[in-house]
């Protein structure tokens, strides 16, 4: 176990299917917003960058811990998200299953999807239940919380390779697939509806905002795109990068969308109340951003390939907090949490991470 102080002013895809693109330059685009600057000496432990402002003392700060706890061999987690009972769901790309781990008793359980299942994203539905986006088995795939019973839902017509999706203001489930789709299932009759995105290939990420509203981002299509969830149509907002690579995307508590640009090497926020962007590079050398959450306290996570390190923005300091992996490389794809707790699964380790947070 690692354990890292929050000083002001520190720094302190195995699984992926063939249709995902691969980065062909890592160097962060031209005129980004002013942020901290990187340092250009790597260490094991946090190094020392200047904040964009005033950082609150150490003393104030929480303390971090980073855990990590193997999962099944062979599972390669992809996704994880935190269930309602302390335990945790991971979908199983590499076996085809949905695991379920408790980090208190170490209990593991593995429920098999179906033949042909190479699930990807996982979320926790408002009764408890696990949703999974499986690109196997081209279904969206509901797992019972307490039985362990699967319903699946397939998709109408062509391979969307699904991605990952989320629950808008009215519990309908939105989702991704990166073959050029995106679409809406409603659990109260399973009516299940899909849509040709913008551009063909490349949504990736989704999220919904504090009031209900749904947004995407293209990997390939570089652009964020906003659902109108009555008529299903979508305006594709442009991302500050040209050809950055808009991977994955969160909301903040006040409804600005957090976005990571894997090919540009940064991070990325637009506000929808006033139309304008802010970009953040990354602090390494040669960056890789690919999943961004945001925690209770508005605090910006993202997971950097390139430095195979979790990281932490501030985005009152604009400062970075850079937690390195153990594991060579991790490969953690998808970031999710409950108040004080991060979440992720590295893919290429078969294990689980966690950085919990105290003060």
């Amino acid at each position: 176990m690692a354990r890292w102080p929050a000083l002001a002013g520190l720094l302190v895809f195995a699984g992926c299917t063939s249709a995902e693109p691969q980065p062909t330059s890592s160097a962060p685009s031209a005129g980004t917003t002013a942020t901290a600057p990187p340092s250009s000496t790597p260490s094991p432990r946090p190094s020392v960058t200047s904040p964009a402002s005033p950082s609150p003392t150490a003393a104030s700060q929480p303390t971090f811990e980073m855990e990590t706890y193997p999962v099944a061999d062979g599972s390669h987690p992809h996704d994880v998200a935190p269930a309602q009972d302390g335990g945790v769901w991971y979908t199983g790309q590499g076996n085809g299953t949905l695991g379920w781990f408790h980090p208190e008793t170490g209990e593991e359980r593995q429920v098999p999807l179906g033949a042909e299942s190479s699930p990807h994203g996982v979320i926790v539905g408002p009764n408890g239940d696990a949703w999974v986006t499986d690109g196997g088995l081209n279904a969206i795939v509901r797992v019972d919380a307490e039985t362990h019973e699967v319903t699946a839902y397939p998709l109408p017509g062509a391979e969307a390779n699904l991605n990952t999706a989320t629950f808008d203001g009215d519990d309908v489930l939105w989702f991704t697939g990166q073959a050029g789709f995106y679409g809406s299932l409603d659990p109260r009759d399973g009516t299940l509806t899909v849509h040709a995105a913008p551009g063909g290939v490349g949504p990736y990420g989704i999220a919904t905002t504090p009031d209900g509203e749904v947004y995407f981002s293209s990997l390939a299509g570089s652009y964020l795109g906003a659902i109108d969830r009555d008529t299903g149509a979508v305006t594709a907002i442009d991302t500050p990068a040209p050809q950055g690579g808009a991977r994955r995307v969160w909301s903040d508590s006040e409804g600005r969308l957090w976005v990571t640009q894997w090919f540009a090497g940064s991070i990325a926020r637009y506000d929808p109340a006033t139309q304008a962007w802010r970009e953040w590079p990354l602090p390494a050398e040669s960056p890789m951003p690919y999943a961004v959450y945001v925690d209770e306290t508005d605090t910006v996570w993202v997971t950097d390939f390139g430095a195979n390190a979790l990281l932490r923005f501030d985005p009152a300091t604009e400062a970075w907090t850079s937690f390195e992996h153990e594991s060579t490389p991790a490969e953690v794809r998808q970031l999710l949490g409950r108040p004080g707790e991060i979440w992720g699964a590295e893919s290429a380790a078969d294990q689980l991470v966690v950085i919990r947070a105290s003060r």
